[in-house]
């Protein structure tokens, strides 16, 4: 996919490209997009996680979730057990404002404003034509759309509630 390509070539800030050094994450990342091509709603979060994306490729997914192996991400599973609560999981494209790693191999920072402005054109691409609701203020604050809080650090049941009231 030329999209999955484009990023794996893309440097953006002093953030960590996943998808630069792993041919494994950039299949991954290809096949998650062209499963979602159709997906009407994009749920976009801040910055891929050192226990998520950074990890596994795809947006607000573990390792643990793909292969049952490696690490495990709080906000990832409270997404993925509310999306499948909902019948929503397999119809809703999961994204970041910025979709590589901010932070260190063991730890996450928030992005810069110079990050989010070079990762505009990745979100844009994916945003299109979509409903999309932001997760989280980050999130909220890059791009116009609903906001709902993050589901990490005792969100869940937020999260749960201001995302069904906002697809109702």
């Amino acid at each position: 996919m030329e999209l999955v390509e484009r990023l794996a070539g893309t440097r953006i800030g002093g953030t960590y490209n996943q998808y630069a050094c792993s041919e494994l994450r950039r299949r991954r990342l290809a096949a998650y997009l062209d499963s979602r091509a159709h997906a009407a709603l994009v749920l976009v979060g801040e910055a891929a996680g050192y226990r998520g994306a950074r990890v596994s490729g795809i947006p607000f997914t573990s390792e643990r979730q793909l292969s049952g192996d490696g690490p495990a991400e709080a906000s990832a599973t409270i997404m993925h057990a509310v999306l499948a609560e909902l019948g929503l999981e397999d119809d809703v494209l999961l994204w970041n404002v910025v979709p590589t790693h901010p932070g260190t191999a063991c730890s996450n920072r928030c992005p810069t404003r110079a990050e989010v402005a070079e990762s505009r054109p990745f979100l844009s691409e994916l945003t299109s034509g979509r409903r999309t609701i932001a997760v989280g203020r980050l999130a909220a604050a890059a791009i116009d759309a609903p906001y709902v809080r993050h589901p990490s650090h005792g969100g869940a049941r937020l999260f749960r509630e201001m995302l069904c009231e906002c697809l109702s």
